[in-house]
């Protein structure tokens, strides 16, 4: 089969299609046809040399994948040849097939194409995973998510709202701010005017956000700290901000009775991503079958152009998912808003009912901002800056 080739550790020059021996699925996995991938930080990382694979993981980059069911193991039931499948994998969505565990296989929205369906399992398994089973947000509350406009930060908005809470984001662009706050987000700050802390406390009457999604790290440690409320939380996703912090007031986390937890997805146990893939298909799947959430595509390319789809995501130019198509399709998505559904009238039950929260917050960081008809401020001045704030999707979880 044809596959994506990391020649050797380095940058999108070493990225090439050649052939690589086709998988074959044991008795409890399914052999997929590959129509449709993903871009995910981790890709980036692992083709320059930073981020193995896991233990008997393919060694091949993709992290996700679309397709359709070409063989069924012995032991699998539920499903047939001939069934659309997305899956989250450990690696291997940069080819023509992939063996997928069918008890991690997602049934693929009729409503939605492989390039949208490609979309889906790593970041909104990601999102879910922080958000639900690390966060414990509940309805009500307050969450802010960094890198807001990110595949992980546009999932985590989305089902945030699901559940009656207030998702506040941090993002580095007038269009991502925009996008983010059309999307749902109850406040959008642009992390290039000042230190973020002053205006969440400023949003919330200085109480601050219960929960915190955060994959940058120690750039934004201490801002987390101060704009946490009491019993908040802060779900660690990644560290592109930084790994070490020079000092850590313990006394904050203490008097705050804060609860931090870091977080990857791709290195745990099969029999939890079974857990959380099937409790996320219980629970979401619906929604995004009725189309009450999306997964938000920034740009769909062939897979032949692979290091321009790497270049892009390593600039921060996406809002959303980068997908590769490995077989043209006619449905290319829309990219459409979705339809964003009420708290009484989409929730699901995460141990307590989901509540509405009755504040209402202000655009930050903007004057104003482009309506319908307007064309956003997408100037060049992000590239100036030392520091850009990336997609969370680095160790995606």
């Amino acid at each position: 089969m044809k596959a994506v080739i990391v020649r050797q550790p380095g940058g999108v020059e070493q990225l090439s299609i050649g052939e690589y021996p086709k998988p074959q699925p044991h008795s409890d996995e399914l052999l997929v046809r590959v129509h449709a991938t993903a871009l995910n930080r981790a890709d980036i990382m692992q083709r320059e040399g930073r981020y193995p694979p896991p233990q008997g993981a393919s060694p091949l980059l993709g992290l996700e994948m679309a397709g359709v069911v070409e063989a069924v193991g012995p032991n699998c039931s539920g499903w047939k040849v001939g069934d659309r499948v997305c899956a989250l994998l450990p690696g291997g969505g940069y080819a023509e097939y992939v063996t997928v565990p069918a008890k991690m296989a997602i049934p693929m929205p009729t409503t939605l194409s492989f390039s949208e369906a490609a979309a889906i399992p790593e970041v909104f398994l990601t999102a879910y995973q922080a958000l639900f089973w690390i966060g414990k947000l509940r309805g009500g509350e307050k969450v802010l998510i960094h890198a807001g406009a990110s595949g992980v930060g546009t999932a985590g908005i989305q089902m945030a709202n699901m559940v009656g809470a207030t998702p506040m984001i941090t993002a580095g662009s007038a269009a991502k701010l925009d996008y983010c706050l059309k999307l749902g987000a109850k406040v959008a700050i642009n992390y290039k005017d000042g230190e973020f802390a002053g205006h969440i406390l400023n949003e919330t009457h200085q109480k601050g956000v219960d929960l915190i999604i955060d994959p940058i790290g120690a750039a934004y440690w201490e801002q987390n700290i101060t704009c946490m409320a009491i019993d908040g939380r802060l779900v660690l996703l990644a560290t592109m901000g930084g790994a070490s912090v020079d000092e850590v007031s313990l006394r904050k986390i203490l008097i705050k009775r804060l609860r931090i937890q870091g977080s990857t997805l791709r290195a745990r146990e099969q029999a939890y991503k079974v857990a959380l893939t099937q409790e996320f298909v219980a629970r979401v799947l619906p929604a995004l079958e009725e189309g009450r959430i999306k997964p938000v595509i920034d740009t769909v390319m062939s897979w032949e152009d692979v290091a321009e789809a790497h270049y892009r995501m390593e600039n921060n130019e996406n809002i959303g998912k980068i997908v590769l198509r490995l077989i043209e399709e006619g449905d290319e998505p829309l990219n459409e808003m979705p339809a964003m559904p009420s708290p009484a009238e989409f929730s699901f039950d995460m141990g307590e009912e989901a509540a509405e929260d009755e504040d209402q917050f202000a655009v930050l960081s903007q004057s104003s901002l482009p309506g319908d008809g307007e064309e956003a401020d997408i100037s060049g001045e992000d590239d100036e800056d030392d520091f850009e704030e990336p997609d969370p999707e680095e160790l995606e979880g």
